[in-house]
């Protein structure tokens, strides 16, 4: 019997921690879109960093048991996303991240709530 691999979200979470990315943000996307079960925002520290990331990703989910993801934007490294399906994580240079502000969209009832 093979055993199920580890969720996607958590060998995502440990790579991005792992290689040092910085400002990471999980989403559950659950209600708010049928495209995955959760968004991860993150940023690297350069294009090169950024690269990286999406690199190790990559690898980590194969060898979590998870099929290829499709990564997007690695000529530029400026905004790499990586398609795992269930997640969906966006690798941002800092400034490219804070124009966008993808987590401000998303995250709009929280970033709403005064608490």
């Amino acid at each position: 019997m093979k055993d199920t691999p580890r969720p996607m979200i958590d060998i995502i979470l440990e790579t991005l921690d792992d290689a040092k990315a910085e400002n990471t943000i999980a989403i559950d996307m659950e209600g708010k879109s049928p495209m995955s079960d959760h968004m991860v925002v993150t940023s690297g520290r350069s294009q090169r960093h950024v690269s990286a990331l999406a690199n190790q990703l990559s690898k980590a989910l194969k060898e979590g048991g998870h099929k290829l993801p499709r990564i997007e934007g690695m000529p530029n490294a400026d905004w790499v996303l990586v398609d795992a399906g269930d997640v969906i994580v966006h690798v941002f240079r800092p400034e490219v991240r804070e124009f966008y502000n993808l987590e401000k969209m998303w995250q709009g009832d929280l970033a709403a709530d005064p608490q």
